[in-house]
């Protein structure tokens, strides 16, 4: 990424990389609070941090890079192995009126939860998908959302 004409840049590469995914793994989605956060708690590590606008433009440009380290990670990193699985859980709305639910076959597997995503309750059960880091499913079940 440095292969630019004029003046060396002042923040290497790899600090941009480091920045920029502690940005994204202490949740800081706005520029600006995460470089007033990275002022007061990082200068030890990163001695040089750009302004708003230099920051805004460093991440972007180095888009390539950032995607080429993520697929290298992804290649390396065993996870045929037992020890990374993900599972998620999707809500699966069987009934929406009270009438419905009580003639429901389902009344004694299905129950009511709590879908956080969509802000609201819900009467049926959840679909767990049990998936490895890839993305390939490897089991899913069905259970009651309470």
């Amino acid at each position: 990424m440095n292969t630019r004409p004029g003046r060396p840049t002042r923040l290497t590469d790899a600090e941009l990389i480091c920045l920029a995914l502690a940005q994204v793994l202490l949740n800081r989605p706005s520029e600006t609070a995460w470089l007033r956060y990275a002022r007061k708690h990082l200068t030890g590590m990163f001695p040089y941090l750009p302004q708003q606008s230099g920051w805004n433009k460093r991440p972007r440009a180095a888009g390539p890079l950032i995607a080429r380290l993520i697929r290298s990670l992804a290649e390396t990193t065993p996870t045929n192995s037992e020890h990374l699985r993900l599972i998620d859980p999707t809500p699966v709305e069987c009934a929406r009126s009270r009438p419905t639910v009580k003639r429901s076959d389902l009344a004694g597997e299905a129950g009511y939860g709590y879908c956080a995503s969509h802000s609201r309750y819900f009467w049926g059960m959840r679909l767990y998908l049990v998936t490895t880091a890839e993305g390939m499913p490897i089991m899913w079940w069905l259970a009651n959302p309470t």
